[in-house]
């Protein structure tokens, strides 16, 4: 039986009977509204395009630097939260949530997009890893904490999708900023009600903050990533290559003060468990497909196969339930098969599913379309919700601010890089197609930029012209889609087949924590 009083970490407060699920109701709220930012950006990609005029190079950093900064930051404010208390941290990041949303909605420029896109990812970095410590420091019971979790990453997996419908509807009626402005009321209601019924929890005995180690991660995961994404999207450079060791060298010097600190930003021993790492990779990787495949799906969606974006949103749903579907029963059937089954079978499915998007063509149907959004889902909602919970199960509760921020470092580090990596492999197919022969040199240049700027360039030309021109675009955006998830299905196929050694003999807890 469930203790009807707890204690949410050596310092805290009690969070009685069925109080801990009031609380968790608050804590979705916070996930709802990061999740619905991450997910309405794809379909406003179009209607952006066509306001501010990125390159194509622009647009992927308006698609990934939220990521990049939230990735960059998650340890050091998971570590943060676990010192000066995850209520507090959740409800400044939930206020400043909300007012760069602001700022996203009415950018006026690509350069000035991007800015606000790295501020929101400054906010939603003290957002993700406070609600998860929060979790592990008010379930002690292991199974009602892995209902919890699930319910927690469904409510990530429902604002993916309820971000698209409301988006899309959004976009019909008002201007492509509205759809930032759809966090503030959910903000609004996370802080009023948060302030009266979260209970504070921190670590009391953590020891200082050290800012020579948020700046050497920051710096160490923005590095590497941004060289990956330069090296997929232009080839190797001697830019490039100074930039990765840069990161490099940052990480490196990361992990050695960690080691020689009283008191790490993340205790970099829990590495050592094989369970712990594996699980770590799986969840980067199960994101790193599910994100490239929704995020160009929307432009594939929007702009080869002409669907509004209402419309665009509404076919990407099958993910969403697929992955809320799974992420409530996952802990139990985890218990049941053993966490390596549904981690292996998890990322599996979303390899197949990717494997699926090879065969599409500009007039495939939605049926396979939609069959292969829910079976990614289903994978999702499996390896996602497993992997959480092993990493969360696996320190003290007075390390559970670090050891979510790892857990989401690996999802934010996963979602920036399906977008950068498999987005760079479809630009650079994309780019490769060849526009008609009398089109403007400055047209052409702007089509080769992105599909988004070929549909917009093409109206400077005559019908028969801007037809053909756009023809050969979207052949060549489907091209780079189909390379982009053989490659996302042979990356996934393998981790599949490494997390079944990695995770051999883990076990979810069955016994409650006194």
């Amino acid at each position: 039986m469930t203790r009807t009083k707890q204690l949410d970490g050596p310092t805290g407060t009690e969070v009685k009977g069925g109080g801990r699920w009031v609380a968790l109701s608050v804590l979705v709220l916070a996930v709802l509204l990061v999740a619905v930012d991450a997910t309405v950006l794809g379909l406003a990609t179009p209607a952006l395009s066509e306001d501010l005029k990125p390159t194509g190079n622009q647009l992927l950093w308006i698609g990934d630097i939220y990521s990049f900064v939230i990735a960059g930051l998650l340890v050091s404010m998971g570590s943060l939260g676990d010192r000066i208390g995850r209520k507090k941290l959740l409800l400044v990041g939930a206020t400043a949530f909300g007012a760069f949303s602001v700022l996203n909605a009415y950018a006026t420029s690509p350069e000035m997009m991007i800015a606000a896109r790295a501020l929101l990812g400054v906010a939603g970095a003290t957002l993700m890893p406070s609600t998860l410590a929060l979790i592990r420091n008010i379930f002690h019971d292991p199974k009602e904490r892995s209902l919890a979790i699930g319910i927690w990453g469904a409510t990530a997996s429902a604002g993916a999708a309820v971000g698209p419908v409301v988006g899309g509807f959004l976009l019909q009626h008002f201007w492509w900023g509205s759809v930032f402005l759809i966090n503030l009321p959910v903000m609004i209601v996370l802080v009023i009600v948060g302030i009266k019924l979260l209970p504070e929890s921190k670590n009391s005995v953590a020891g200082p903050w050290d800012l020579v180690s948020v700046f050497l991660s920051l710096i160490g995961i923005i590095g590497l990533v941004y060289a990956i994404k330069e090296v997929a999207s232009h080839g190797p450079t001697w830019q490039v290559f100074a930039t990765a060791l840069v990161g490099a060298a940052a990480l490196y010097a990361f992990v050695r003060r960690q080691f020689t600190l009283e008191s790490p930003l993340l205790d970099m021993r829990l590495f050592r468990h094989r369970g712990f790492s594996g699980a770590v990779l799986a969840d980067l990787l199960t994101v790193f497909g599910l994100s490239g495949l929704v995020f160009f799906l929307s432009q594939f969606l929007q702009l080869v196969q002409g669907r509004e974006p209402l419309e665009a949103g509404l076919a990407e749903l099958p993910a969403a339930v697929g992955a809320v579907a799974t992420g409530l029963v996952a802990g139990r059937f985890a218990r049941r098969y053993s966490v390596r089954v549904i981690v292996t079978g998890g990322l599996a499915a979303i390899g197949l599913a990717l494997g699926v998007i090879t065969l599409v063509h500009q007039e495939t149907g939605y049926p396979l379309l939609g069959a292969a959004l829910l079976v990614v889902g289903l994978g999702a909602g499996f390896s996602f919700t497993v992997t959480a919970d092993v990493i969360l199960s696996s320190v003290p509760k007075e390390q559970a601010g670090s050891a979510s921020a790892v857990s989401e470092t690996a999802y934010e580090l996963g979602a920036a890089l399906g977008i950068a990596l498999l987005g760079s492999i479809v630009t650079g197919v994309y780019r490769d197609f060849t526009a008609p022969a009398g089109v403007p040199a400055a047209v052409a240049d702007s089509a080769h930029e992105s599909l988004g700027g070929a549909v917009e360039a093409a109206k400077t030309l005559d019908p028969a012209t801007a037809h053909t021109m756009v023809s050969a675009a979207q052949d060549a955006f489907v091209d780079g889609l189909r390379l982009a998830a053989g490659v996302g299905a042979a990356v996934l196929m393998a981790t599949a087949v490494a997390a079944w050694f990695l995770l051999r003999g883990q076990e979810l807890q069955d016994s409650v924590e006194h």
